[in-house]
């Protein structure tokens, strides 16, 4: 089941196909953005997964990393403090339990859904999650080149994001 379909967001099943029972965070996810229009809806879940990605990038997702993901939704999506709390709650649940299934597939939507602008927003996003505890580890910055590249962003793109979080790039720092 793919996370837009989780979200309640994706195509339809078929009704012979074997039910998935929804869980708490989805029926809770579910009602709290019943009011947004479904591609806003959609964009978002997007969104939120690949800041999840980056953070579960190095296999740990730290609290300072999880409020960075909820400030990122507030100022960059428009949504509440705890519509953002909810979508990040269940990007990563979804991400620890599916990630390297969903990773690809959310970020091609992305891909089709969003304008360069905003690939290059999320790609300053995706530095500022990874940067939230001062420390951008490697695998973390991999993950951001890959996303980068799955978005059809140019290299110069990267790094130009990725010179704004110099400081907090892990392999700069002295052992």
């Amino acid at each position: 089941m793919s996370l837009l379909k989780l979200l309640g967001i994706g195509k339809k099943e078929n009704t012979n196909s074997v039910h998935v029972s929804e869980s708490e965070a989805t029926r809770r996810l579910a009602a709290q953005l019943s009011d947004i229009e479904p591609s806003k809806a959609r964009y978002i879940a997007c969104f939120a997964y690949l800041l999840s990605r980056v953070a579960r990038a190095d296999m740990q997702v730290s609290n300072v990393e999880t409020k960075a993901m909820e400030r990122v939704l507030e100022n960059e999506a428009g949504l509440t403090v705890r519509e953002a709390s909810l979508v990040v709650e269940m990007t990563r649940n979804r991400g620890e339990v599916f990630g390297g299934t969903d990773d690809f597939i959310v970020t091609r939507e992305f891909n089709n859904i969003a304008s360069r602008e905003q690939k290059l927003m999320l790609l300053r996003c995706l530095f500022a999650v990874a940067a939230a505890d001062h420390d951008v580890s490697s695998e973390e910055d991999v993950e951001i080149r890959q996303i980068a590249s799955e978005l059809n962003l140019d290299h110069r793109d990267f790094i130009a994001a990725r010179v704004g979080f110099k400081s907090d790039l892990s392999v700069l720092h002295k052992p």
